[in-house]
């Protein structure tokens, strides 16, 4: 099908419930319990989501030149160059044993950008990106994220043995779909990620943003050849409970990475809905496109000082950045508060100030 012209946004392609509200709170409410609870268990208030990193990383994130006008807005208006963080993660919200193959994700902090703000974050400089490894979330609405995040909360730091065992049961689930040229957002969820190097990822917005006058979905894709090669590179889990980390670590001590931000701009509301986060945008219809490119140089990216000022002093939130990519969809929306409470726990329970960066430490 031929790709047709990008749809500008219309407010009324969000449509928002009477019962958002109570829906947020209970959002917020099941993240603040998981937070709870690996604080008991640990001493540590930890993130509510994304809990265990595998690597932070100094980048260079530059927007590329010449961009048509649909793409050419808010933070890709120009070409310039930003410094940037990247934070992989996986997403529970308990430190699990990398045996235990959970979805991961990908935080990217652009710094410096200039332009109005989205509420909330007036006054700072940095563009927030949240990112999955799939390409829609696993579940359409935030009350239908409601329903399943509550079990998940309860579960929150018991019985690993039996995650691990729901983990590879799943992992068997999902390879056999992805054999038959399939993907699913929910057996990855539910504990499918295959055993390979998370630096063959690719990672997208799953909900879509803004993208100033028109709206997408984001990507962070792997261009470099020796990123590219690891997309299917297994990893050897056992006896190793870290070893998403350590294969991040030992990657970056001698190789460079270069990473492309693409941008699906919606094309049609019917089959690029923006209230239906679990739907997966047709790319026959409109394709994932390049708008900036992401450098990485080696460089060690589990050094004590900089885990600490990622993990205590830095928070990730899609609402933390330019009006023209305001986050969409009630997913989106129900993130803007329960991000808030858990940021806000994280800083009071270990007495530490949270903070937009203008700068990567020692930089």
């Amino acid at each position: 099908m031929a790709h047709q012209h990008p749809l500008r946004f219309n407010p009324s392609f969000e449509t928002v419930p009477e019962d958002e509200d109570e829906t947020q709170r209970g959002l917020t409410e099941a993240m603040l319990s998981i937070q709870r609870k690996t604080h008991a268990d640990t001493g540590h208030a930890y993130r509510a989501v994304h809990a265990k990193a595998h690597g932070y990383l100094q980048a260079r994130f530059e927007v590329l030149p010449d961009l048509p006008e649909p793409l050419a807005q808010g933070l890709y208006a120009v070409p310039a160059s930003y410094d940037a963080i990247l934070r992989f993660s996986t997403t529970p919200g308990d430190i699990l044993d990398d045996t235990v193959s959970t979805p991961r994700g990908c935080a990217l902090k652009v710094l410096g950008v200039p332009g109005p703000r989205l509420p909330g974050s007036e006054g700072e400089t940095t563009q927030n990106y949240v990112l999955g490894n799939s390409p829609s979330f696993q579940i359409g609405t935030a009350k239908g994220f409601l329903r399943q995040l509550g079990p998940l909360a309860a579960t929150t730091g018991r019985a690993e043995p039996a995650k691990k065992v729901i983990s590879a049961l799943s992992r068997t689930a999902e390879a056999a779909l992805e054999m038959v040229g399939g993907k699913s957002a929910t057996l990855t969820t539910l504990a499918g990620q295959a055993k390979t190097h998370i630096l063959g990822d690719s990672f997208f917005s799953q909900a879509p943003l803004l993208h100033g006058d028109y709206f997408g979905k984001v990507a962070v894709s792997p261009v470099s050849s020796e990123l590219v090669a690891l997309s299917q590179h297994p990893l050897d889990l056992a006896g190793h409970p870290d070893a998403i980390r350590e294969a991040v670590r030992d990657y970056f001590r001698t190789l460079p990475a270069i990473w492309e931000l693409r941008v699906q701009l919606a094309t049609d509301i019917g089959t690029m809905p923006v209230e239906d986060a679990a739907a997966i945008w047709p790319e026959d219809e409109s394709g994932y496109v390049a708008v900036a490119r992401i450098t990485a140089i080696p460089q060690d990216t589990w050094s004590e000082d900089v885990r600490v000022f990622v993990e205590d002093h830095l928070a990730f939130n899609p609402w933390t950045g330019l009006a023209a990519h305001r986050p969409l969809g009630s997913i989106m929306r129900a993130r803007r508060p329960a991000y808030a409470a858990a940021r806000a726990y994280r800083a009071r329970e270990n007495g530490v100030a949270i903070d937009e960066p203008d700068r990567f430490p020692g930089g």
